[in-house]
């Protein structure tokens, strides 16, 4: 650090902003160099238009801060890690009485928007389903725990918290509790139905050891399966199929809804399938395959 720069710390009290990040914040070495960073490059910015003390920061100069980061192309989202870490040194600044007013109070980020999910096309499940071989010998538990992530379009912890009283194979339909306890019922579809009957007739009553606790789900030892557990089950599938790009339990969560709504389901049936509390969820995977929609308008409206 040159002399000018030291200077700099010592007037923005960069030094005690850093010691307030690591002890009093408890901040990982990694976030705290992030956000010290962060309040450096504003400094930067102050002493090239010549002030000098933290006092003299304004609305108006922290905003055309945020501009320039934005004309350098950063993403939204770190331009709002910024921002986030400037708030924490104005609030750092004002607890210790260095300034009066905090400039960064009607400052706002920019909009993030919702990223859209990552989904795999009809013949990517089929590839990640095919790899599973039923003649391993945990093979049609991994089937079954697949088809039914696919197949009812679970959250992960939704699937762990299965018991056997929850499914009725009968009818093809499983009961779920879902966030905040709420309960709702889904249907299986045929291919897990087949992949489940299998799995409770063949595998899981050796498995079962009087541990499983009524679980459905159960690993190696007869204990009820983890979610760490069915993170490596998915991982291990998508390995071996050769899948490249990033596949996680709820990446079929993502592809059970678009290929519903891509099918020609209704969203609401798709938002009561997911347990979506808000329609206003469920509406991001209308945006998710732009493709198949033009298509439908092409083919379905008059002039498309």
């Amino acid at each position: 650090m040159s002399d000018g720069q030291a200077d700099d710390a010592r007037e923005f009290r960069l030094e005690g902003f850093s010691d307030f990040l690591l002890f009093e914040r408890g901040l990982s070495p990694t976030t705290h160099d992030a956000y010290l960073s962060d309040c450096r490059e504003l400094v930067a910015f102050a002493a090239a238009r010549r002030i000098d003390r933290p006092g003299s920061l304004t609305y108006g100069l922290l905003r055309e801060h945020v501009s320039h980061l934005a004309q350098r192309g950063l993403a939204p989202s770190t331009i709002a890690r910024k921002l986030s870490a400037l708030r924490g040194y104005f609030a750092f600044l004002l607890s210790e009485g260095i300034i009066g007013l905090d400039p960064t109070e009607k400052l706002e980020a920019p909009h993030l928007g919702r990223p859209l999910p990552e989904v795999l096309s009809y013949d990517e499940v089929e590839r990640l389903i095919a790899a599973v071989r039923t003649t391993d010998p945990l093979g049609m538990r991994d089937l079954a725990l697949l088809e039914v992530l696919y197949g009812a379009g679970l959250r992960i912890s939704e699937l762990i918290g299965l018991t056997l009283r929850d499914l009725d194979l009968e009818e093809g339909f499983v009961h779920v509790v879902g966030k905040g306890s709420k309960e709702r019922v889904v249907p299986l579809g045929g291919r897990a139905r087949r992949a489940l009957e299998r799995y409770l007739g063949a595998l899981r009553p050796e498995l079962d050891r009087g541990e499983g606790g009524g679980v459905l789900f159960l690993n190696r030892h007869g204990r009820p399966l983890g979610r760490m557990g069915a993170w490596k089950i998915v991982k291990r599938y998508v390995q071996r199929s050769q899948l490249d790009r990033p596949v996680s339990p709820h990446t079929l969560r993502h592809t059970f809804a678009t290929h519903l709504l891509e099918g020609g389901a209704d969203l609401a049936s798709v938002q009561e399938m997911l347990g979506h509390s808000d329609i206003s969820t469920t509406q991001i995977y209308t945006h998710v395959d732009r493709t198949y929609l033009r298509d439908v308008h092409r083919t379905y409206h008059p002039r498309g």
